[in-house]
């Protein structure tokens, strides 16, 4: 095995962060969470210290890092000395729109409200965060997109080209997240239903 590289270990942090979600969605115990969120957090730690060996940055600046942002990014929860507020927002579309505040401010480079979704995410998580940026931005995408994706609708059996499918794929994601599902999830467990081994 070659030397470790932050590009080398991304392949085991998702893996790492797959079988978090997979140990939370099929009701493991505690005792299996608590393990699996210790290998996220070994990733974590294997980042840091080959960061460290670079003289860029440690594990204690990573979790400075992460309580001043915690701080910065929640206004609504704290005040700027880390303490809690008195009093909390009453709905939480307020607390959105504070958290969306802060972040335009942190990042006044971006130029779009999808600026910053990762590439890499699942295409399903994707399509949801995309859905759910847009409608923030009150941009939300061609409605009738979700109309197809209604059950007994014939356009789910058959799209007739590989960019229909596109369509109908995120016209379901946007009908589940419209009915407050996690279409990724969804599918995960229907995978795991349809293809379990027989006990």
């Amino acid at each position: 095995m070659g030397a470790l590289t932050h590009a080398s270990l991304v392949e085991y942090l998702l893996e790492e962060a797959f079988e978090v979600a997979e140990t939370i969605e099929t009701g493991a115990d505690d005792a299996e969470l608590r393990g699996e969120l210790g290998d996220v957090l070994l990733q974590v730690v294997l980042h840091a210290r080959l960061a460290e060996e670079r003289g860029t940055f440690t594990f204690d600046d990573v979790a400075r890092g992460l309580s001043a942002k915690m701080v910065r990014r929640n206004p609504h929860v704290f005040r700027p000395d880390g303490t809690l507020q008195d009093t909390f927002p009453a709905s939480v579309a307020e607390i959105v729109r504070k958290w969306d505040a802060v972040k335009t401010a942190e990042r006044p480079e971006r130029t779009g409200p999808f600026e910053g979704i990762p590439d890499a995410l699942p295409a399903l998580a994707k399509a949801q965060k995309f859905l759910d940026r847009a409608e923030r931005a009150g941009s939300v995408p061609n409605r009738s997109l979700t109309s197809q994706a209604r059950p007994g609708n014939p356009a789910v059996v058959g799209p007739g080209s590989e960019e229909e499918l596109g369509d109908l794929l995120l016209a379901v994601v946007g009908s589940a997240r419209a009915s407050g599902f996690d279409a990724e999830r969804a599918l995960r467990g229907a995978i795991r239903r349809q293809f379990a081994a027989p006990s």
